[in-house]
């Protein structure tokens, strides 16, 4: 990639890799998620993910996180629990609500995807130095970070994790 002549080259470019990069993520989940189940999509994968991640969490929080409206949420959530990849429990803190978490055959099936994805990372970017891998995991925290916080903003709250 050449070097940018100016900042507002520089914030070209970065939109262009960026816009390059979410497609490509968007058909990799679509991929993954019929790997964890045949009957699944993309945004089921990127629950099962966050479940795993940050859970238990309420059918709420994961639209909160995740960006999507209410009814996809709850559509895929109910199609989850009918896989048997989520389970569903009485929340410790409100008995009324509902949490939400991998069931153990979910974090299994999850777990095998993320260490063939993780393999091949490894093996993708072997030629890279260690610190260039640690700078990249580093500057996309920080950018994740912004859009949560940008998110939260836009929802009248304030940033999670």
């Amino acid at each position: 990639m050449s070097q940018p002549a100016d900042a507002h080259q520089a914030f070209v470019e970065l939109e262009r890799e960026i816009g390059l990069l979410l497609r490509r993520s968007r058909a990799i989940s679509a991929r993954l998620a019929g790997q964890l189940h045949p009957e699944l999509d993309g945004a089921a994968y990127g629950l099962l993910s966050l479940l795993q991640d940050a859970g238990p969490l309420r059918a709420s929080e994961l639209v909160t996180r995740i960006g999507l409206d209410k009814s996809t949420v709850s559509r895929q959530v109910a199609h989850l629990v009918q896989l048997g990849l989520v389970n569903r429990a009485a929340d410790p803190v409100d008995g009324r609500a509902q949490v939400l978490t991998p069931s153990p055959e979910g974090a299994a099936r999850l777990a095998r995807i993320r260490d063939v994805r993780r393999a091949r990372w490894e093996d993708d970017l072997s030629d890279w130095p260690q610190s260039d891998v640690a700078s990249l995991a580093d500057l996309l925290h920080r950018l994740n970070r912004i859009g949560e916080a940008r998110e939260a903003e836009a929802r009248g709250g304030s940033s999670t994790g």
